[in-house]
């Protein structure tokens, strides 16, 4: 999996690449996640649009990054959810705790609402 960086003003866009299937997966989205706070960055919207498939430990490192960045007082939301992870959401319930969004772009404007 290979994770893009884009900073738009106080909000960090990650744009996954490949598979989210935990092991060096979780632990790669786990430290992008620490160094943006650490940055003082605390918004961030992880668009899945280029996800091919997640399995179990992928939504795992979703939720580690949910529960990381609202604990440190920010949010995390998700965008260009594909059908297929839309499924894994929605048959997990996970969708009631993710704010997803069609575009990263509204999600990023979402923060400023």
């Amino acid at each position: 999996m290979a994770i893009k960086e884009t900073i738009r003003g106080d909000v960090a866009v990650l744009n996954l690449r490949g598979k989210l299937m935990g092991g060096p997966d979780s632990t790669a989205l786990h430290d992008k996640v620490h160094g943006l706070i650490a940055d003082g960055i605390k918004q961030v919207v992880i668009d899945l649009g280029k996800v091919k498939w997640m399995n179990s430990s992928g939504l795992g490192a979703l939720m580690a990054a949910l529960t990381t960045l609202r604990n440190a007082g920010g949010d995390l939301k998700l965008a260009n959810v594909t059908k297929k992870i839309e499924s894994l959401l929605l048959i997990t319930k996970l969708i009631t705790v993710f704010e997803t969004y069609e575009t990263a772009d509204r999600a990023v404007v979402s923060f400023r609402q």
